[in-house]
């Protein structure tokens, strides 16, 4: 089954930075701060901040433990210099290694987490520092598959990237002047070594886009994806991701007691004044 996943780029580069900026200034800010991996997807969200608010008024955060790649800190500084933002380097080893002691038998993603977790706790402290909002970098294929540590790098005030496909991110990044070293390199969290994401989730993100978007935003059921070609135990476990994976898609639920609810009944723009 043929299935396109092209956008039109120049559009959404405008609806993207109008988005960025209006966010940002509308609750009375100017800039902006956001993690720089060195992977496609925070590049991506750097270029896109720096057009929307200038480059003056963003500032990306390098935030290395001691086993981090020495390539991923290099494509970042590519982007602090193709997008002439403002940089900063916060090593975290530090932060977490005492942790990590604590409890020597700890496994690659207890560690991934608090890792991911040390850097939001660097970037929001920047945010109070430099005065401005964090800027998230999940695509929409690593919420719906809940790729992300929850209050770690899923944390921001504001996520320019999170509707669209891994496959659409990195068309866009393309387009963008995002350098080929960023682009074509196998996307990864570098949490340690070796470690790739399309080999921790067991498909690539090219294949499983094919299919979330069928399941998500053409609203096919499950065995309507079999029939489309998709193979059924893939389908399945995509399936199952998506949903155990709600929760970190929704802010926490609140008992409900009262008659006005946040997150129940107090929704609309109108009762917080916009």
């Amino acid at each position: 089954m043929q299935i396109d996943l092209t956008i039109h780029s120049e559009l959404a580069t405008k609806i993207l930075t109008g988005f960025i900026h209006s966010e940002i200034t509308r609750v009375g800010f100017q800039r902006a701060v956001l993690g720089l991996s060195g992977g496609i997807d925070s590049a991506l969200s750097c270029v896109l901040a720096a057009r929307a608010l200038g480059p003056e008024n963003v500032l990306a955060v390098r935030m290395p433990y001691r086993s981090s790649s020495q390539d991923s800190l290099d494509d970042a500084q590519r982007v602090i210099d193709v997008s002439g933002v403002q940089s900063l380097t916060i090593p975290i080893t530090d932060m977490v290694e005492p942790l990590f002691a604590r409890f020597p038998e700890m496994d690659h993603m207890r560690k991934g987490n608090i890792m991911a977790r040390a850097r939001m706790l660097a970037l929001y402290d920047q945010s109070a520092a430099f005065n401005g909002l964090v800027v998230g970098t999940s695509n929409k294929t690593e919420i719906l598959l809940g790729y992300s540590t929850l209050f770690g790098d899923s944390a921001c005030a504001l996520n320019p990237l999170g509707d669209l496909y891994k496959t659409q991110v990195r068309q866009l990044s393309h387009d963008l002047g995002v350098p080929l070293e960023v682009i074509e390199k196998p996307p990864s969290a570098d949490l340690w070594a070796g470690q790739t994401d399309e080999n921790e989730l067991g498909f690539t993100y090219a294949e499983v886009d094919r299919l979330l978007y069928l399941l998500v935003d053409e609203r096919y059921m499950p065995q309507e994806c079999v029939e489309a070609g998709f193979e059924e135990n893939f389908v399945k476990a995509v399936v199952r991701r998506i949903q155990r994976n709600q929760f970190k898609r929704v802010a926490p639920p609140v008992c409900k007691l009262g008659n006005r609810t946040v997150g129940y009944d107090f929704l609309y723009l109108r009762d917080w004044g916009t």
